[in-house]
């Protein structure tokens, strides 16, 4: 694995060995640590708002959308075993 050099400043980096003594890491797994959690962090927060583009390319195209307190109404109904009218998709841009 080649070798990183961070330069941090000296705050940082006593704040870093005060974390990582009382998590019982060493600095270094503790910056590991900290880099794959933030990576992970943006790759979901990037797939979530990916995912949310894409749904509102699908509302633009189709310009139907279900009102949410009648899904819930609904949802609510279904899972107590009540007879429920189905939502219906209405237009989004009149």
């Amino acid at each position: 694995m080649p070798a990183v050099t961070l330069k941090l400043p000296d705050e940082l980096k006593a704040r870093i060995n005060d974390l990582a003594a009382a998590s019982g890491k060493s600095p270094h797994a503790f910056m590991v640590d900290a880099l794959a959690a933030e990576i992970t962090r943006e790759e979901s927060r990037k797939a979530f708002v990916a995912s949310a583009l894409e749904a509102r390319q699908e509302v633009a195209k189709y310009g139907k959308v279900f009102d949410a307190a009648e899904v819930h109404k609904w949802l609510l109904a279904r899972a107590s075993g009540e007879k429920a009218a189905r939502p219906r998709a209405r237009k989004l841009f009149k």
